[in-house]
């Protein structure tokens, strides 16, 4: 029997990882493979466990990893891919039409304002252009520099009345949903913000503290539902990502990169603590891994 359509995107997406310019590598010290380029090299724990990962996901060697900022955005880039590969044939769950955009390059602070449910977030950065002063106030309330958006566009009556007559001119005639209700000239197809993927390759203290708090942004300052707001790391590090993965309120859910192997490596290393961090984290229902995002996503 011929591997899913998920199991298939999962094994191009660690490809994508590991190939001669993915950020997925093995590094050696004096002549000894001691660690992957995703790892912390002052915590032996972590150097173990990501060795493991890339071991095991193929990965090879190179005399020098790639940048911080290369790795990053490879890594945005290939859950971009994986995301695009999978959502678009889960028809038969959440109909699209879907667009994927890989805005993490940009870090522009009104990425959002062409979308539903923060285009008025378009104005307010008119108006602080207009008159600076008003930062004073605001501070960075309003900014959120995403990584990955999932766009989900407005309908058109002609789609939504395709089966029977669901929609007329004398109802539902506010909601953002009908493309006719809101269209312009400027922007003839309205479309929304389904989900904000915020990748983190690693985590470190203050990526987990700026990823919460532009969570935090994202549901304070929407007008309308809420998007899935998730994050995607390939960090090895049980406690790192437990700083991201524990808690609510923020954060939808985390999602591993590799939480098989992971796992697997976790067990191989022995280390109590990372073990039980790891049960909590998974049986506590704050980590999973990516192949779960697609199917998260169109609920």
């Amino acid at each position: 029997m011929p591997d899913s359509i998920i199991t298939q995107a999962r094994a191009n997406f660690h490809a994508t990882l590991v190939s001669e310019s993915g950020p997925l590598c093995l590094l050696s010290e004096n002549g000894e493979l001691c660690m992957a380029s995703n790892a912390d090299r002052s915590q032996a724990t972590s150097r173990a466990i990501s060795l493991a990962i890339a071991e095991e996901l193929g990965a090879v060697e190179r005399k020098q990893k790639p940048s911080g900022q290369t790795m990053g955005s490879n890594f945005e880039n290939a859950v971009h891919g994986f995301l695009a590969e999978c959502l678009p044939h889960l028809d038969v769950i959440r109909p699209g039409p879907w667009k994927f955009l890989n805005v993490g390059g940009s870090r522009r602070s009104d990425q959002l304002a062409d979308y539903f449910p923060y285009r008025h977030l378009g104005d307010l950065a008119h108006e602080i252009s207009n008159h600076p002063e008003l930062l004073s106030v605001l501070g960075n309330l309003y900014a959120v520099s995403p990584d990955v958006l999932v766009i989900r566009e407005a309908l058109s009556d002609s789609a939504i009345n395709e089966f029977e007559t669901v929609v007329d001119g004398q109802s539902a005639l506010l909601t953002p949903v009908r493309a006719v209700n809101t269209a312009s000239e400027s922007l003839p197809t309205p479309a929304f913000i389904h989900a904000v993927i915020s990748c983190k390759w690693t985590m470190r203290s203050d990526r987990s503290q700026n990823t919460r708090a532009e969570a935090l942004n994202l549901i304070r300052n929407r007008k309308g539902r809420t998007p899935h707001i998730v994050a995607v790391t390939a960090e090895p590090s049980l406690s790192r990502i437990a700083s991201i993965a524990l808690g609510t309120g923020d954060i939808d859910m985390t999602y591993h990169f590799a939480l098989p192997e992971l796992e697997r490596a976790v067990e191989k290393v022995g280390n109590d603590e990372s073990q039980t961090l790891l049960k909590t984290l998974v049986e506590g229902d704050r980590l999973r891994d990516i192949t779960d995002l697609p199917l998260d996503l169109a609920v």
